[in-house]
């Protein structure tokens, strides 16, 4: 089984697809950690994003490596985020990116997390989330966890959805038969258990 989980930044897709992966044991795919990847090597080696993406073995799990190098901290600089936000508009990257993720969650059991999951990268997944929240309340989540200023990262998250709304971009699309999940007030065990009852319901589905 696969729970696709969308929604723009800021939104708590990662700390819900960690909970919710753990809560029922299925296998977390961060996969904006393998867009964060590329940008940090483009800026390193002076290369192609999408030279980076096609030829790098890039592995996600509890640590996130290139080509056997542990890039898990770098890949987290302010820098490197807004990089990726930039490398993702790449459709080079993307093709090469998005067939790797389909190629890991063709067997087990996956919480997948970023862009386009649910209408690019898994679009049979049996589950799928587009959590949203207030621009606010996501300015304040990105605040708390880089230490920056609210304000300053409301105005970047702004331009950073406008990035995300060109065409050709899906990643503030929801799929059609998604569930929206608006997280603002809401407790991480509360969005949990709403995303573990989906997904009885779709196995009582089956």
């Amino acid at each position: 089984m696969v729970i696709a989980i969308d929604g723009p930044a800021g939104a708590g897709k990662s700390s819900v697809a960690r909970a919710v992966a753990a809560r029922l044991g299925f296998t977390y795919l961060d996969t904006g950690a393998m867009y964060r990847a590329v940008a940090l090597l483009a800026r390193e080696q002076h290369r192609a994003p999408a030279e980076i993406a096609q030829t790098s073995t890039i592995e996600v799990a509890d640590r996130v490596t290139v080509d056997g190098r542990d890039v898990t901290d770098d890949i987290r600089s302010p820098q490197t985020t807004e990089d990726a936000s930039r490398v993702a508009t790449d459709p080079g990257v993307r093709a090469a990116l998005v067939e790797a993720q389909q190629r890991l969650t063709e067997h087990g059991d996956w919480v997948a997390e970023g862009r386009d999951i649910a209408l690019v990268v898994a679009p049979d997944a049996e589950v799928k989330v587009f959590l949203t929240a207030s621009p606010e309340e996501r300015a304040r989540r990105r605040a708390a966890q880089t230490g920056g200023d609210p304000e300053v990262i409301l105005r970047e998250q702004a331009m950073r959805d406008q990035r995300d709304q060109t065409p050709g971009r899906s990643a503030l699309d929801p799929a059609p038969d998604a569930v929206p999940v608006d997280t603002t007030g809401l407790t991480l065990d509360e969005v949990v258990e709403q995303i573990a009852a989906l997904v009885v319901e779709a196995r009582e589905l089956r």
